[in-house]
């Protein structure tokens, strides 16, 4: 005897169906996927072996006493982002390690410099147009090929010279017309060489370079220092075509002077701002989204707390992931926070720009995800299977 099933019947029956289904193979439903119980990541990663780059699995290392330890031991004064190609601008040049001051640079003229030449005892080549004059109204003008004219010296070469070589110069030309000459050459106005600083400053513009060595540091000083949106790590620095990465904040936080370059005529400073320090919280989070670090000093804890903490009703505390790819070599840290005293590791662990942090949700959220998302369809099924036809004689 054939006996018809209720709708609810087959409503249940399509249930355990699609459950059983789910437990097979419920990694095609969107977002059920756990990151739980991995030893290495699935997804290959670009990691550079040699010279070049290679896709390959990465493995998870746990976020332990000992791996803080070792990373505290191998932290260096950070130098970058890692994937600039900008390098140090102080690396190969001994000049700019301030080390020496001896190594320091003397200015040199160029074109639009204003010098003053002082012939002792011979006002009527040093003062010609009368007392009144400011020294630069006075002063000798260097033209645009390089040259000055000078009573009874005539035209000279004076482009690319300093001061003590141009009065030598003057010297030898005039000892044949006075006798025991005194003569000395000074700076009256720099307008020769420039640099140009933009960026989070508070005044972008141009620098004149004068006989007083000026820093990147000065620069930006001059410049009324940084804006609230500056990365005081991330200071390009482009001379002749080449870009250098200088690391203010290093010099701030360990006293690294030598990163501090000496700045050349046509050198441009740029300040960049602090968007690219962000790391990023994913999961099951209070508010997930991007978190901007504050002078790249964050850790764990502290972007979980800022993000509104991990979820309590729907994370798994044993699987936390930090996720790092802004590297040569991606790394992936797993943290377990079962017991509130693992948060303390949190908060010793440090992060770095662009970080991806990730909760994982637990098992029974899972599970709950995969019901919601198969209980409409079996609702649709049940109501389809129970609808009359007229036309079929009320035949379903």
């Amino acid at each position: 005897m054939n006996v018809t099933a209720s709708p609810s019947d087959r409503l249940r029956h399509l249930l355990v169906c699609l459950a059983a289904g789910a437990l097979a193979g419920c990694t095609i439903i969107p977002g059920n996927q756990s990151y739980s119980h991995r030893d290495e990541s699935e997804v290959r990663l670009p990691v550079q072996q040699g010279d070049q780059l290679a896709p390959a699995n990465v493995r998870i290392r746990p976020i332990t006493p000992e791996l803080i330890i070792d990373l505290f031991k191998a932290a260096r004064p950070p130098v970058g982002d890692g994937t600039s190609s900008a390098r140090a601008v102080t690396r190969d040049d001994p000049r700019y390690t301030g080390d020496n001051p001896r190594t320091v640079p003397d200015y040199r003229l160029g074109p639009g410099d204003i010098i003053s030449v002082i012939v002792w005892d011979h006002p009527e080549l040093t003062i010609p147009a009368g007392s009144f004059r400011t020294a630069e109204q006075a002063g000798t003008v260097v033209t645009e090929n390089g040259t000055i004219y000078f009573p009874y010296a005539g035209v000279i070469k004076v482009q690319g010279k300093t001061t003590s070589e141009v009065r030598e110069i003057l010297s030898a030309k005039l000892s044949k017309f006075i006798e025991k000459i005194q003569l000395d050459v000074r700076m009256v106005a720099f307008r020769s060489q420039q640099v140009y600083v933009v960026g989070e400053v508070a005044r972008p513009g141009i620098q004149q370079v004068t006989d007083i060595p000026m820093t990147v540091l000065d620069a930006v000083n001059r410049a009324g220092g940084f804006t609230a949106e500056a990365d005081f790590s991330r200071v390009l620095l482009t001379r002749r075509g080449t870009t250098y990465l200088v690391d203010i904040q290093a010099m701030y936080d360990y006293g690294l002077t030598e990163r501090n370059p000496l700045l050349e005529q046509g050198d441009i400073v740029n300040v960049a701002d602090r968007s690219y320090n962000k790391v990023f919280v994913l999961g099951e989070i209070g508010k997930p989204g991007s978190l901007v670090m504050n002078k790249k000093r964050s850790t764990l804890a502290e972007a979980l707390s800022d993000a509104g903490y991990i979820n309590q009703s729907t994370s798994d505390p044993r699987w936390i992931y930090v996720m790092r790819g802004n590297s040569d070599t991606p790394e992936l840290f797993h943290l377990d926070a079962r017991l509130p005293d693992a948060m303390l590791l949190a908060d010793r662990f440090p992060l770095r720009p662009r970080d991806i942090i990730y909760v994982d949700a637990a098992p029974i959220v899972r599970w709950q995800r995969v019901i919601s998302n198969m209980l409409p369809t079996a609702t649709m099924l049940d109501v389809t299977s129970q609808t009359q036809y007229p036309l079929f004689g009320g035949r379903q």
